[in-house]
């Protein structure tokens, strides 16, 4: 991407982000830094175990005591969970974890996502977000962003992603081909994303941190101003 199209990608008007809930912290957690939603419920990655909580009442539901200090992801049958330099794919029915590939960023992995058959995975300081394969870990493509990424979702075709950069986070909107900025959701000054992740309507759940905390956040409809 050259740099006049990061310029100008820096142009789209922020728009304050609507947080309609918060969830946490979890017992024995003060961290989240992945999210996934399997459809039924929230999986937070906190460390040390994937905590399901029920998005309805926030009350958790679900452990698996597996290491996740990073992106998490659902495929429709397993979840997917970086784990420093690696990506365990696990079966949510037992806690196993059935197969793994190496991430690649060999540790600097941040947010994940599944769409269309592969996983997305953040490059947090690289500012870069990776296309590979779920079987093997070989990066498909590359896509480029000029901000941290901190998590990644898609929903209805468009590629969303957190940033983190000092005491300011944002949830980004950005085309696929170009990594141009298309929309950003501004998060109020140290509320901070850690994790991104769509309920496939209307709700982004956003990985909190060191708050230990996801919180729900209003996905705008198409054309709102």
């Amino acid at each position: 991407m050259t740099q006049k199209t990061r310029d100008e990608s820096n142009q789209v008007p922020p728009r304050a982000a609507e947080i309609v809930r918060e969830y946490g912290p979890f017992a024995g957690s003060d961290s989240v830094a992945g999210v996934t939603h399997d459809g039924r419920h929230v999986w937070a990655a906190t460390g040390s175990r994937l905590v399901a909580f029920d998005p309805e009442s926030g009350e958790t539901e679900r452990t698996i005591e597996v290491a996740c200090d990073a992106g998490t992801a659902f495929d429709g049958k397993y979840l997917y969970q970086i784990a420093e330099a690696r990506i365990d794919k696990i079966d949510p029915a037992t806690g196993d974890i059935v197969a793994s590939i190496p991430a690649p960023g060999h540790g600097s992995d941040s947010g994940m996502a599944w769409a269309e058959g592969s996983l997305w995975v953040g490059q947090h300081r690289d500012r870069k977000i990776h296309q590979i394969d779920p079987a093997t870990g070989r990066i498909l493509r590359t896509i480029e962003s000029n901000r941290f990424v901190t998590g990644v979702t898609w929903v209805d075709g468009e590629l969303w992603h957190g940033t983190w950069e000092g005491d300011e986070s944002e949830v980004r909107r950005i085309d696929p081909d170009s990594g141009m900025v298309l929309e950003r959701l501004k998060m109020p000054p140290g509320v901070n994303v850690s994790g991104l992740e769509s309920d496939g309507a209307d709700l982004f759940y956003c990985g909190g941190g060191g708050t230990g905390k996801v919180r729900a956040v209003r996905r705008p409809k198409r054309g709102a101003a």
